[in-house]
């Protein structure tokens, strides 16, 4: 074999192709393999898929909720969706975790990979197709697609002398190594991203041309700007770029690694994980046989962690295919717990499916689709998940559907009617300027919405709508209805209108709330008595009345009072501090 980072000459490839095969030229390759045209209708987006070496954390709830939110909206707005999810459950560490535990490789995946089906069926997470490596559907994608890269000459035995991290599934160069020492006082070396120990690792394997690739790479990033989100890593991913990509081993020796697909035609090695993994997402749009039409719609929410494989490796083995690269690889940051890294031995680690059952699905999700900032680490504490959800879910949004729908100021219990002279188009009504304020901040907020969710900023997408909730608290409180007489027929129809304008406002956050927290959204569309044919993208068309058509649920009966619309949290922390209190005393 040539230099590992040799960059490749037609004729070095042509050494190296296998007998019979088509021949690749890298330097004319086509268009599609630098994106598709976008298809409209279609939207596929993947979660990675996780490892069952342990069971699943707040993380990896974290990739799920963004994925299910984004693949919630696309539904809304008319596309066919299809949203993926599973788990990775080959390699070496699986090999040994199954080991540890006494268990059949197997029986030792489909126990932890149930765990994380029951976490996401648990928290509402919509997927549509639920993936294990270790299917045959997949199996027989990854030997396919190990057999277009081998027949166009992109593979070849060769010998591979370097770190690897067991812990990551990860070959490392020099740069990336440092020194530590571990518990027992003796010197290692670890990977400087993971903190994870290395081991030196010398074998005959089977390596792919990834050195071939650099320039294409660079020049697929240069020209879609947008290929990796947010910015920041972006950029992390160009700065990799500029310097040379040693070519990567892509098979163990079957000796050292027995838990994995074998390659085709060598049973003795085994195709390395990360190869395996990543060809899932392949595998689900319908790869080898028909895949084109979803494939060509893919996004991929990855944690930062992941982002070179995702963003180097991947894209490489795709033009090495002769396969488009992803619309999008959309990337977020990590959660820490009270300032600190989770860490079995710290005792940290926060169990998500518990959380979500003392905060309830809905409130989980919003907390890590508000809290989640995708640039930087965000951080989990118990309390700061109560303060946010009594705040905002139950104070302000929950409070205003409660005032407006109290029998008190809607006694028969109806979608009331808007009059445009109590609330003219122009001032001079009872209405004031803020109040047409709010109007044009809820007017715009869809569109708002739409921009932060089409660049996986949700959290800034529900900043908005919280604002647009405290303008309408801000309005009902402004013109306290409950003061008005309602034997005067001026005074009714303002009353009127005030509640007509405040059931306008939580219909539209109500539907734009959907992908978020889908049971709340839903429980509140009902007691407004919109229809399920009513809320979809499309059905947002705030205030008609306003702009002088008919409100199609003016007049309408609401739906039962199903009781508080999200219940106030109580601090368990807090109660423990009073009792005692209480007992010292």
């Amino acid at each position: 074999a040539p230099p590992l980072s040799s960059v490749l000459t037609g004729r070095a490839l042509a050494a190296h192709r296998k007998p019979g095969s088509r021949k690749i030229n890298l330097h004319k390759r086509p268009k599609h393999m630098f994106g598709c045209r976008k298809n409209e209708r279609k939207y596929y987006i993947t979660t990675p898929i996780f490892y069952v070496n342990a069971s699943p954390h707040l993380g990896h709830l974290y990739s799920a909720v963004i994925a299910d939110c984004l693949h919630r909206y696309k539904l809304l707005q008319g596309f066919n969706s299809k949203f993926s999810t599973g788990t990775d459950e080959h390699g070496l560490k699986i090999q040994q975790a199954a080991e540890a535990a006494g268990k059949d490789p197997l029986a030792f995946c489909t126990d932890v990979s149930g765990r994380f089906k029951h976490l996401f069926n648990s928290c509402s997470v919509s997927y549509t197709d639920y993936i294990r490596t270790t299917e045959r559907r997949h199996c027989r994608a990854v030997e396919h697609f190990w057999s277009v890269l081998w027949n166009k000459g992109l593979i070849y035995k060769g010998c591979y002398e370097g770190w690897y991290s067991t812990q990551d599934e990860s070959f490392l160069t020099p740069s990336q190594v440092g020194d530590a020492v571990d518990s027992l006082g003796k010197e290692i070396k670890i990977s400087l991203e993971s903190g994870h120990k290395v081991e030196w690792m010398k074998e005959e394997n089977y390596m792919f041309r990834l050195s071939a690739f650099r320039s294409q790479l660079l020049d697929w990033l240069k020209g879609n700007p947008l290929a990796v989100q947010p910015e920041h890593f972006y950029q992390a991913v160009l700065q990799w770029l500029q310097n040379d990509l040693p070519d990567l081993s892509v098979s163990r020796q079957r000796t050292r690694l027995q838990w994995g697909i074998s390659v085709p035609n060598d049973p003795e090695q085994t195709i390395y994980v990360w190869l395996d993994a990543l060809v899932n997402y392949l595998t689900v749009a319908g790869y080898p046989d028909n895949h084109d039409q979803w494939w060509s719609a893919a996004h991929h929410i990855v944690g930062k962690d992941i982002l070179k494989f995702h963003a180097i490796y991947w894209p490489a083995f795709l033009l090495g295919a002769g396969l488009p690269l992803p619309q999008t690889i959309f990337v977020h940051s990590h959660w820490t717990a009270e300032g600190k890294k989770m860490s079995k031995s710290l005792g940290n680690v926060v169990d998500p499916l518990q959380r979500s059952q003392i905060f309830t699905t809905d409130g989980m999700r919003y907390f890590l689709l508000r809290q989640g900032v995708p640039d930087s680490d965000c951080d989990y504490t118990d309390h700061k998940v109560i303060k946010l959800l009594n705040a905002e879910l139950a104070d302000s949004l929950g409070g205003l559907l409660n005032r407006c729908t109290a029998p008190a100021l809607n006694p028969a219990q109806i979608y009331p009617s808007f009059c445009p002279q109590a609330f003219p188009r122009e001032q001079g009504g009872r209405a004031v300027i803020e109040d047409y304020h709010m109007l044009d901040a809820v007017k715009n907020l869809p569109v708002v919405v739409e921009q932060h969710f089409e660049s996986m900023h949700v959290y800034k997408a529900l900043e908005a709508i919280t604002a647009c909730v405290r303008q309408t608290n801000g309005f009902v409180q402004r013109h306290t209805p409950w003061k008005l007489d309602k034997r005067n027929s001026a005074d009714q129809r303002w009353l009127d209108t005030i509640i007509h304008v405040s059931f306008e406002c939580l219909r539209i956050y109500g539907t734009l709330l959907q992908p978020i927290v889908p049971e709340l959204s839903n429980k509140l569309l009902s007691r407004l008595g919109v229809p399920l044919s009513n809320r979809s993208w499309a059905s947002l068309n705030f205030l008609p009345r306003y702009q002088g058509s008919d409100c199609p649920f003016e007049g309408n009966t609401l739906g039962p009072d199903s009781g508080v619309l999200f219940c106030r949290l109580e601090n368990p922390n807090e109660d423990k501090e009073k009792t005692k209190k209480v007992k010292s005393q």
